[in-house]
């Protein structure tokens, strides 16, 4: 027989599992779950007391503290103590420079200054010669300097 075919099974659709339905239910239940475990982390650290500064406290005059300031145009300049100026210098000459006052003094401390637009290469530069020098107390000021100062 040429005609339609009397099967049965023909006329059945098989059934199918959607299965992007179930991905979308597996996803909520993971974000869920790790939303609710990092809920459970209690973030907690450690009491710390930091020094606060006296506003009106005057530095020492006294202090030997050698600060090496770096100018945009590649200019230092060399200032020991609070009270005294800052004298222009060459790159060349930082290093004889720290080298005599690490022989002078016990306890040489060197702070490293920038002005508003030096570049960081003079900074790290300076900062390479104060470890050749092997001054172990040097420090980098964060915060922004008149050129000169």
């Amino acid at each position: 027989m040429s005609g339609p075919s009397s099967n049965a099974e023909d006329g059945k659709k098989k059934a199918r599992i959607e299965i992007i339905p179930l991905i979308d239910v597996i996803f909520f239940l993971l974000a869920t779950f790790v939303l609710f475990t990092l809920s459970l982390n209690k973030i907690s650290s450690l009491p710390v007391d930091l020094p606060v500064a006296n506003p009106n406290s005057q530095p020492n005059p006294n202090d030997p503290t050698v600060y090496l300031q770096v100018s945009d145009q590649g200019n230092c300049y060399w200032k020991q103590g609070v009270g005294s100026q800052p004298e222009l210098i060459t790159v060349g000459e930082i290093a004889p420079r720290l080298a005599d006052y690490k022989n002078r003094e016990s306890n040489p401390r060197v702070l490293i200054q920038g002005d508003s637009k030096a570049r960081f290469g003079a900074a790290v530069l300076a900062l390479d010669e104060v470890r050749k020098a092997g001054i172990a107390q040097v420090s980098v000021q964060t915060t922004v300097q008149p050129t000169g100062r």
